[in-house]
């Protein structure tokens, strides 16, 4: 059996053109997944409100982000796509959830070289149905359309893997080196509903107040619990005491609750307080994107120095760190050896 590898994440426009911008918020929210509400409803609010509204603005923000390369996520994971291709002996595509390359291309370019069995690595290191889930589903169907009889193996969720929190704060040594008052661990958002909808249960997520301080079951799929183990490793490997660190949640759309705090309630809450200098992480993401190059390192900035903090330091993501590509070198090992964590 001829094996090969894809790499998976979330995409990015083709330009900072308006019309390629809309294009993409049409496909990135048109997925159930991702905008989880009625389809008739779903479909007019994306295509006769927020596209049409949002797509300018957001085609400004991208041209903040925007490099000679094109989109910095893109580019990035194909000099992940690169590097990972010499440390390993098998064949290595990528793909994106949305836009381009698409999950198809990268399925396509496999199968031309005789891939029967295709281990995805989705680049997310914590579950969650608009992210992970959508990503691994999109694989799926493609497979089942264009290669049926191609074998999926799944790289799970790798949130709580010791490699991984070593490789974050490898990435945050400079800026934990100045010994900031305060560390933010910043996740994306999603709504409160999406993590009621991954309890197998349904019955424990976000029904008591510490329910992901207990063990149960559903954490293997709460997005909410395994962000909340992410930081508490990445503090207790930092060696942080509980008050200097926190965490938050950013991104939110619509007016329905989305999990808290918001962070760009905290930064603008935390010079109050007394904090002056502050660490951001953004863990939730492997690669700089949109998110975390302009929301967070401008808008985020922005927001803090205005509410009288004096020194603002976001933490890079992995991107092509060598430490990243040695926990994906180990992801293809592993399953090579039939040893996949579950």
């Amino acid at each position: 059996m001829s094996k090969g590898v894809l790499l998976i994440n979330l995409g990015s426009p083709d330009s900072t053109e308006t019309g390629d911008v809309r294009r993409y918020l049409r496909e990135f929210l048109s997925d159930p997944r991702v905008l989880d509400i009625n389809p008739i409803q779903r479909s007019a609010l994306v295509n006769l409100i927020i596209a049409p509204t949002r797509a300018p603005k957001s085609a400004e923000a991208y041209k903040e982000v925007w490099t000679e390369q094109g989109s910095p996520l893109i580019a990035t994971t194909y000099r992940v796509r690169d590097l990972l291709r010499e440390r390993i002996d098998l064949p290595v595509e990528v793909g994106m959830r949305y836009g381009n390359p698409s999950a198809e291309s990268g399925i396509r370019a496999l199968m031309a070289r005789g891939v029967t069995e295709l281990f995805l690595i989705p680049l997310y290191p914590h579950y969650a149905m608009s992210s992970y889930e959508t990503a691994v589903a999109k694989v799926q169907d493609t497979m089942d359309a264009i290669a049926p009889k191609m074998r999926l193996v799944v790289q799970p969720p790798f949130y709580n893997d010791p490699q991984y929190i070593d490789a974050v704060l490898d990435r945050a040594s400079e800026a934990l080196a100045k010994n900031p008052d305060h560390v933010l661990f910043s996740f994306h958002g999603i709504p409160e509903r999406q993590v009621k909808a991954t309890d197998p249960s349904g019955c424990y997520c976000l029904r008591m107040e510490k329910c992901c301080e207990m063990s149960h079951p559903a954490h293997s799929f709460c997005y909410r619990h395994q962000c909340f183990t992410t930081a508490k490793m990445l503090a207790e490997r930092a060696g942080l005491e509980r008050e200097q660190w926190s965490v938050s949640f950013q991104s939110r759309l619509g007016r329905d609750p989305w999990l808290k705090p918001y962070t760009d309630f905290v930064l603008e809450e935390l010079p109050s307080k007394g904090v002056k200098s502050i660490a951001v992480f953004s863990p939730a993401f492997v690669a700089d994107c949109l998110e975390t190059i302009e929301e967070l390192g401008m808008e985020g900035k922005e927001d803090f120095l205005k509410a009288g903090g004096k020194a603002y330091d976001l933490v890079p993501c992995l991107n092509d760190s060598t430490l990243w590509i040695d926990l994906l070198e180990r992801f293809v090992t592993d399953y090579l050896a039939g040893t996949l964590a579950v």
